[in-house]
């Protein structure tokens, strides 16, 4: 199943040289220091250091180690809950406020490409996502036939199963919706582009710095690093899913889970033509969700989900991911694995990112697994209010950021949540 050059790095790292800013002392004091070299900690920096603070990114491994590199590439506009929910929690304004901020990420992320020029194979391709009962069909039938709120209007549409292949060439499905102003994108060019950005910006960004402790000291903060002491007037914590016990009031807050993603050998154009024909991004309306596309180039499938019960080997992972890709796509049967690997994204009790300050932290996290539009969104946002901006003002940042007793950071209760969420699948319920 593997191929000869087989190796557990993400397919999206080749090509692309990583960030080596030499050996460089730290300096003793800085505006604001940002934990979390990623895509929420560098938008953030990139607006303060544009404001004309002096700003210092560090991150316990290579620039973007995590899921900023690790991602599908995927962009939408993120909100898990929906209107109906997030009204009966937080009332009609404030939930049609998080709708909307949803749908100007997607937005804003275009122009924000567009208007830096960084070049990371940026295409508004689409969604299909597909039903995988025929219950979950009817189910998105009514959410895109119901009137939308005034500000909301996604143009999505449904495509029945006797059609299906015009959006995928698969007959596992049973139809689905299009969202035709879904995106994609090469995450580590774009995260390439964005380091490029914050460093013309005048930001320091230190890699393979780990932050050791955080202690307020008068009216700003002393931050331990493996490079020495910085003292910074403010914080940014941009750590998501892998946000450990230096903040551990954040750390209560996130749940870090494993996601696993497969890279294809190079397939057959005319094999691609047929599989992925739209060249659309594609999820399912499992509870426990496989999203796969094209590579930018058309030659491979990038295909992704969890797939163990408890974290396990990307070699292990690919097997598994392997099998439901030649489930869906036949004859994929004798195509090779080139790259497998894994990520921790950061979900929340309540399906939402949050932003915001704790105790003069400034952090945004928890992006249940669509971070690469929230995440830039939230950190350009976290940016702001640093800054004291007006127009950093979000929604996410008045909700509550909610706990459970006894969750300390260590998930015990992922493998029952995981056996009981496919169990759900396989029933279709």
């Amino acid at each position: 199943m593997f191929t000869a050059d087989f190796t557990t790095e993400p397919y999206w790292r080749g090509g692309v040289p990583a960030y080596a800013p030499g050996d460089a002392d730290l300096p003793r004091t800085v505006d604001v220091l940002v934990v979390g070299a990623g895509y929420t900690g560098l938008h953030a920096a990139l607006q303060i250091a544009r404001g004309g603070r002096e700003t210092l990114v560090v991150d316990a491994e290579q620039a973007g180690w995590g899921c900023s590199t690790r991602n599908g590439g995927q962009i939408s506009t993120s909100i898990k809950p929906t209107l109906e929910v997030l009204t009966r929690r937080y009332g009609a304004e404030t939930g049609l406020a998080i709708m909307k901020e949803g749908a100007a990420s997607l937005q804003w992320i275009g122009q924000f490409i567009g208007r830096e020029e960084i070049d990371c194979d940026f295409q508004v391709a689409g969604r299909f996502f597909a039903a995988h009962t025929p219950r979950h069909y009817e189910r998105l039938a009514r959410d895109v036939a119901a009137p939308p709120p005034p500000g909301l209007a996604s143009d999505a549409y449904m495509v029945p199963r006797a059609e299906q292949q015009v959006e995928l060439g698969s007959d596992l499905y049973h139809g689905g919706a299009v969202y035709p102003h879904h995106a994609s994108l090469h995450p580590v060019k774009y995260h390439r582009g964005l380091l490029d950005r914050a460093l013309d910006a005048g930001a320091r960004v230190a890699p393979h710095c780990p932050v050791t402790a955080i202690e307020r000291q008068g009216g700003g903060f002393l931050v331990q690093t493996a490079k020495g002491p910085v003292r910074a007037a403010r914080v940014v914590i941009a750590t998501n899913g892998y946000t450990g016990p230096i903040t551990p009031w954040q750390r209560r807050r996130v749940i870090p889970i494993g996601s696993y993603v497969i890279a294809t050998e190079p397939i057959a154009p005319d094999v691609m033509d047929r599989l992925i024909p739209t060249n659309r991004n594609i999820v399912d309306t499992r509870k426990i969700v496989f999203y796969y596309r094209a590579s930018p180039d058309r030659s491979r499938i990038i295909f992704g989900g969890r797939v163990s019960i408890s974290e396990t080997d990307p070699r292990i992972s690919a097997r598994k991911l392997h099998a439901h890709l030649v489930k869906l796509f036949p004859e994929l049967a004798t195509i090779g694995v080139s790259h497998s690997w894994m990520g921790f994204v950061a979900y929340t009790f309540d399906q939402l990112m949050h932003a915001g300050e704790q105790d003069g932290l400034h952090y945004a996290m928890g992006y249940c697994g669509s971070g690469v539009g929230l995440a830039s969104y939230l950190g350009m946002r976290v940016g702001q209010q640093v800054l004291g901006l007006r127009e950093g003002a979000t929604p996410f940042t008045e909700v509550a950021f909610p706990t459970r007793p006894f969750y300390t950071g260590r998930p015990w209760f992922l493998g029952p949540s995981v056996l009981f969420y496919g169990l759900q699948d396989r029933l279709g319920l």
